[in-house]
């Protein structure tokens, strides 16, 4: 495998603006809900149904069999019972199921959501829908607007491939609408039907390392600019974000597309990348705000899996538990793409909500090869 060599530049100093503990306009965190299909499988009841889906009869099992045992999940939640995977045929039955549980899942994280805060469907300005699982035009925002309530003039703005990255590049981008519209409340929407991709037929390392890793889901955060956040909210607040592309890399990590739909691509290289990169910008945005890693209380990790896991936490040089998180809820749900991190927040605030000044990162990975920092103070 190539490596890329990724060439920058350092960062400035910080300046004591950069040391600002609150923005101007700070975007609250006012709710953050999951919704999960009722089909929940052990991983172990699914190691053989994939195997039959995915591999020629009387081929070796060895292989999706470790890939199944390591991936740190123990259940997941799948969009159809598994024995409809069979008989769903072409991508074009794969989309449609797509579309049909899509919108259940986003109609019920949406409502949740919206009633954790203490609103309506009328009172959302900004509707954010990231998806990477499947497409439609019009798009699960638009059809979600008129089956749910939504106000005619809302704002919409549809998002596809961002992927596992999406639940913090979507939450960043909310926040910069509402620092130019803080009497305003958004909406970021995430839905990822990640089993309706997988590829019958298909042995490839990669198709066998996504049947064992991704589970399905959909979540909803509804955020609050300065004018219009409730004194009460249980936050956090966002305080700045950070995109990160990097170089020669897009062959790492993405979908090549085709007519059975979308097929995987997970390079084996983006661990490398994570070490040999990550920790780097993290700590130059962290420095930018007056604080370094440990300054951090908690972490709100994408789970990719045990070896990104791994790759971050050694990177970092973060203690055992840091990333528990992350950890629990790869093995409750698996990897939900862009709704993990979502997933992952809604946990802390409701299991263990840190104390008042606590600072949080949430951060993603995904296609591109990008990396997304948002920076949260509750």
């Amino acid at each position: 495998m190539r490596v890329p060599v990724i060439v920058e530049h350092a960062p400035s100093p910080p300046t004591a603006l950069h040391r600002t503990a609150v923005p101007a306009t700070p975007t609250t965190i006012a709710a953050v809900r999951t919704a999960l299909p009722p089909h929940r499988y052990a991983q172990e009841a699914l190691t053989e149904p994939i195997g039959d889906l995915c591999l020629l009869p009387g081929a070796d099992r060895a292989l999706l069999r470790r890939l199944h045992a390591s991936a740190g999940v123990r259940t997941r939640h799948l969009a159809l019972p598994i024995e409809r995977y069979a008989v769903l045929g072409d991508f074009g039955h794969s989309n449609d199921a797509w579309m049909a549980a899509g919108l259940e899942l986003g109609e019920e994280a949406l409502t949740g959501a919206l009633h954790e805060a203490g609103l309506g469907p009328a009172d959302v300005d900004l509707l954010v829908c990231a998806s990477i699982t499947g497409v439609a035009a019009p798009s699960l925002d638009a059809r979600l607007a008129g089956r749910m309530g939504l106000r005619p003039d809302v704002k919409r703005l549809p998002v596809f491939g961002l992927g596992c990255v999406a639940g913090a590049a979507g939450l960043a981008r909310v926040h910069d609408y509402l620092r130019g519209h803080p009497d305003d409340t958004a909406v970021l929407l995430t839905v990822e039907l990640c089993s309706l991709t997988l590829q019958q037929g298909d042995d490839s390392r990669a198709n066998l390392v996504a049947g064992a890793l991704f589970g399905d889901g959909a979540a909803a955060l509804v955020a609050r600019g300065s004018g219009s956040a409730r004194p009460d909210a249980a936050g956090p607040f966002v305080v700045a974000t950070r995109s990160r592309l990097y170089p020669d890399t897009e062959q790492l990590l993405g979908w090549d597309i085709g007519a059975g739909g979308f097929r995987v691509v997970i390079d084996a290289g983006v661990p490398g990348i994570v070490r040999d990169h990550f920790g780097r910008h993290l700590r130059a945005f962290l420095a930018e705000h007056g604080l370094t890693i440990d300054d951090i209380g908690t972490w709100v990790c994408h789970p990719g899996g045990p070896r990104i896991l791994s790759a971050v936490s050694d990177t970092l040089g973060l203690p055992g538990n840091a990333l528990d998180s992350a950890r629990r809820s790869l093995a409750a749900v698996g990897n939900m793409s862009s709704v993990s991190v979502l997933h992952i927040l809604q946990s802390i605030r409701e299991s263990r909500r840190p104390e008042h000044g606590t600072w949080g990162l949430l951060l993603a990975m995904g296609p591109g090869f990008c990396s997304e920092l948002v920076l949260l103070r509750w």
